[in-house]
Order: structure tokens, then sequence, then C-alpha cells
């Protein structure tokens, strides 16, 4: 049996934590993030139960390649380190350490969508269709051979929550179909084709703000790409700040009161956004 080790803090890997023992595989090692860094990562999950449950071993830390990651590695004798939803490059020396070689899953069809924010970009730029990919670790940015791909559709009204789901459903075929080679040892990859690679950034908090100089149709977008697990859209009032999760836009349709009764009409340039789903923060502080 192949020992297997993994790094992740997101529900993308602790899916495919899952899928391992449910086909009946087995971890020997898990890293996580420290607890007063949850905060800073979107969509963190704590997998210490799951670990307890299975007496997988488990320690925290800030930085995929610490000393005590590549140390635990080799003490296990971990052949196949996955690395999961972990935004931080990993280095040479760590991508050494597991015998057989350290893996990625990331929700693009790679080359395409390298980088950062791979679901809410893959809405906000209007794709009609995005995936996941199986791939080995280098010291590039999602740069690895492929070894497999999962294609999925966008709907026209795909939000990040959808998205994420069928992202993370993808996540577990991968790893059931990957699994048999795995363990064998034979996997099978190929190199991305360099002439279709393209980089996406990584997205700030500032970029959820809806203007009222946007339109319906990029406001749309940015409140279905930015919705749960992620922060959420906002606008600012004067007194409030209104973080949307879900709504629909008005195309030319004014607004000059944005509270109507119990509604929330948000202008825009070309119309309005009447928001379904909706909080109120207080602004914070001038700087």
């Amino acid at each position: 049996m192949r020992r297997i080790g993994f790094v992740t803090c997101v529900q993308l890997g602790l899916s495919c934590m899952q899928t391992i023992y449910r086909i009946g595989g087995r971890i020997e090692l898990a890293a996580t993030l420290h607890d007063h860094l949850a905060p800073k990562k979107s969509g963190r999950v704590h997998i210490d139960a799951f670990c307890s449950r299975n007496d997988i071993d488990l320690i925290r830390i800030a930085n995929v390649n610490e000393p005590v990651v590549i140390d635990a590695v080799l003490a296990k004798q971990i052949d196949w380190l996955f690395v999961i939803g972990w935004s931080q490059i990993a280095r040479k020396q760590l991508l050494d350490a597991p015998a057989l070689g350290a893996l990625g899953i990331h929700p693009t069809l790679l080359p395409e969508g390298r980088g950062r924010a791979p679901i809410p970009w893959a809405i906000l730029k209007g794709l009609e269709r995005t995936g996941v990919t199986l791939f080995r670790l280098d010291e590039g940015v999602d740069t690895g051979d492929i070894l497999a791909q999962e294609v999925l559709p966008i709907a026209p009204d795909e939000t990040a929550t959808s998205l994420y789901e069928r992202v993370r459903l993808a996540h577990e075929t991968l790893i059931e179909r990957i699994w048999p080679s795995l363990i064998a040892g034979n996997v099978e990859s190929q190199p991305q084709d360099e002439t279709l690679a393209s980089q996406w950034p990584g997205r700030t908090h500032e970029d959820g703000r809806i203007t009222a100089e946007m339109g319906c149709r990029a406001v749309d977008r940015l409140v279905r790409a930015t919705t749960r697990p992620y922060p959420g859209a906002f606008f600012d009032s004067t007194s409030k700040r209104y973080r949307i999760w879900a709504g629909t836009v008005q195309p030319n349709y004014p607004v000059h009161e944005m509270n109507e009764g119990a509604r929330l009409m948000i202008p825009l340039c070309d119309g309005s956004l009447l928001a379904a789903e909706w909080a109120e923060e207080e602004l914070p502080p001038f700087k």
C-alpha cells in the first residue's frame, strides 16, 4: 500500500480525504493551517475531527515549506503528498520529500486559469465551461504535468456556491479515477501546452465592491462570482455597508431610494440591483 500525505485547510481537500477512505484507502499524515490564521483564509474548514477519527497524524503550520512538514513526510516515508487549496508555492525541498511526488488539484482546465480565485474568475469571465485538473506539483504556479481532468459546463446563472459544489464533486471523481494508478505506481501524465496557458490574478476584498458607475451585466456576474463560500460583493451607502449574497439586476430600472419598503435596491449606471439576500454591516473606520 502506498503511503499518502495531505496538506489542506479547505473543503475541497477534506472531500478528497473522505473519498480516499470511502474507497478503502488510508492517509498517514496531514498538515493544516494554524487556527489563528483561519480568518485570513477564504473557505477554511477544520480537518481535526476527521484526522482524529481515522488516526491520522496531524500537524499545524503557517507555510507548507516549513521544516516540520518536510521532516514529517520523510519520517512517515510518504509516497504521494497531496497539496489541495493551499495558497503557497511548494519549493524543491518539499517536492523532493515524497518518494513518488507531490500532487495538486486546480479548479480550471489547465493550462487555462493558472493562479488564484479560479471559481470566481470562471464566472466573472463569462466562461461557458471550466473544469478540474489533477497534476504534478513543480516549482511553478500550476505548471506541472497533467494526470487527469474533469470538464464542467457553466450555466448562465451559475453562482460560486453551485460551481464550488460541482468542483468539489469533481475532486472526488478524480481521486476515485486515479486511485488505482496511484497505488500501482504507474501514473501516466502529460506536459501542459504552454501556448494555451493563461494566468488569473489573485483577488482582494476590495474587488468585491459594487459602485453606482457599474453596469447590470458586470454586477450580476460579480454577485454570483463572490457569494458563499467567498466574502461576497458589497455596496457602501453613506452610513452602512450592504453585503450582497444574491440578487437580480433590473436593466433600465432607475432607483431613487435604496430601501423601498422591505426591499433593497442598489443603483447602477444602466439600471439597478434588487438584493434577494443581504446583510447590513457598519462601515469600517476611515483611514
